[in-house]
């Protein structure tokens, strides 16, 4: 089974550099991407924002340079996760992430 994903944007929230108990760095941002994109022949008007944690030893080097605004290109796996208030959402777990 594939779950595999590539976006584009800008970061609008965060990042926020956190430790899990077990001692696991995670970065977590918002990244919003606009764009437009071909469907049944028509341009259409694409506009989203999507959650974004990236985990492990190597997220805190690959993510010290990011800030608000900066315009990246993440590429990761979606899962979906229950908020504190019992809406869920999706987010994409990243393993590679580079300005644009």
């Amino acid at each position: 089974m594939t779950n595999r994903v590539v976006l584009s944007g800008v970061i609008i929230r965060g990042p926020a550099r956190k430790q899990s108990p077990a001692g696991i760095p995670h970065c977590q941002f918002v990244i919003e991407h606009r764009s437009e994109q071909q469907e049944a022949g028509l341009q259409r008007l694409v506009y989203c924002r999507l959650s974004v944690v990236f985990s492990g030893q190597g997220s805190q080097s690959q993510t010290q340079h990011l800030a608000l605004g900066c315009n990246i290109k993440v590429s990761g796996f979606l899962a979906y996760q229950t908020t504190r208030n019992g809406s869920g959402q999706f987010v994409l777990h990243a393993d590679n992430i580079i300005d644009i």
